[in-house]
């Protein structure tokens, strides 16, 4: 526990609870497979959408700007997917 917990347990721990209520953790769980699936999510939207843009560039329907702008959009969608674990308040 981080409040009573040793200096060097702290450290070497992956995982430190800062209160002394051990419910905390389930709490945790759940905020972390709610970020997993967001990160899979950005994941797989980034790769499509980079997929789509090889394609058509591939194929001369794209130019190298607007992959360009497909590939900063998709960072800026990411991000933007990213927040809402921000605001993730776990039941």
């Amino acid at each position: 526990m981080g409040g009573l917990g040793s200096d060097a347990a702290i450290e070497a721990a992956d995982v430190v609870l800062m209160t002394d209520e051990p419910s905390k953790l389930a709490a945790a769980m759940n905020i972390a497979k709610r970020t997993k699936g967001i990160v899979w999510q950005n994941i797989a939207l980034a790769l499509g959408v980079k997929g789509v843009f090889l394609v058509l560039g591939a194929g001369g329907v794209a130019s190298m700007w607007e992959a360009v702008f497909a590939d900063v959009g998709v960072a800026l969608l990411a991000i933007f997917n990213a927040m809402r674990a921000m605001k993730y308040k776990p039941a």
